[in-house]
């Protein structure tokens, strides 16, 4: 378990700065399902979110120098992310106030697209480190 406080914690950090964007900028973001603006807005937050994913498993990268770091990350950072979001929707009302229901759907599509980069940036970065090291040991 100790191995993986630090990635549990970063995990949690992950969570909470994304929720708090929501908490913030939710309602100037976020539009009902349906709508003219909503999928463009889903592709800049999921876009934004990939990004962001990708510089920040790199910063996780400068602490943790262990094998597979980038997969550790992703998947326990997804795990307590999902489990935390689970807490945060089933409590919507009290977590996103200013979110109209419609709005807590959108949130959720993008949380779905987010988890997903959340798993595969990670792993994608971890397959570039594998495919750097084989070629430096050739």
């Amino acid at each position: 378990m100790k191995g993986y406080l630090f990635t549990i914690l970063s995990g949690i950090l992950v969570w909470f700065f994304a929720t708090m964007f929501f908490v913030f900028f939710g309602d100037r973001v976020l539009f009902s399902p349906g709508t003219d603006n909503y999928g463009i807005s889903l592709l800049l937050l999921v876009a934004g979110t990939g990004c962001l994913l990708w510089g920040v498993t790199y910063v996780y990268l400068l602490f943790d120098k262990s094998k597979n770091a980038a997969l550790k990350f992703g998947i326990i950072g997804t795990i307590v992310g999902l489990s935390l979001d689970t807490c945060s929707l089933s409590n919507h009302n009290f977590i996103f106030p200013q979110l109209n229901d419609s709005q807590v759907i959108a949130f959720s599509a993008w949380m779905s697209f987010a988890y997903a980069l959340y798993l595969f940036i990670p792993a994608m970065i971890n397959q570039k480190k594998l495919i750097l090291k084989n070629r430096q040991s050739i």
